[in-house]
């Protein structure tokens, strides 16, 4: 391949990558018309925090191998479990630490965005 042609490529990959994110954003959010724009917000929050789990949890958290499945599960398992990774009363390989970046408020909008999906 060409340096030229790999060069161009090589441009359009971020593009292409944030497009993708984007678009996944979008058809995750799923805001009803009727929602508040406080409301629309906070989901869209919830889904931006969402999307940063979806790495190792699967594509809308509906599980990756050993890793559990977020999708489904009552919003106050997954809170509480989040809470627990926080507090220091559960551990984990990187949950604690990730856990610990989010307020109370953050992990009771994503536990009630997985518990949706």
């Amino acid at each position: 391949m060409s340096q030229n042609r790999e060069a161009a490529i090589s441009r359009r990959l971020p593009i292409a990558s944030l497009a993708a994110i984007g678009l996944g954003l979008m058809l995750t959010a799923g805001t009803s018309q009727a929602a508040s724009e406080t409301e629309k917000m906070e989901l869209s929050h919830a889904a931006i925090i969402g999307a940063t789990c979806m790495g190792c949890h699967g594509f809308r958290g509906m599980g990756s191998g050993e890793i559990p499945r977020l999708a489904g599960v009552a919003k106050e398992v997954t809170a509480g479990k989040l809470l627990e990774y926080k507090s220091g009363a559960l551990e984990g390989t990187v949950m604690n630490r990730i856990a610990k970046g989010y307020t109370d408020d953050e992990i009771q909008a994503v536990a009630e965005f997985f518990a949706n999906q």
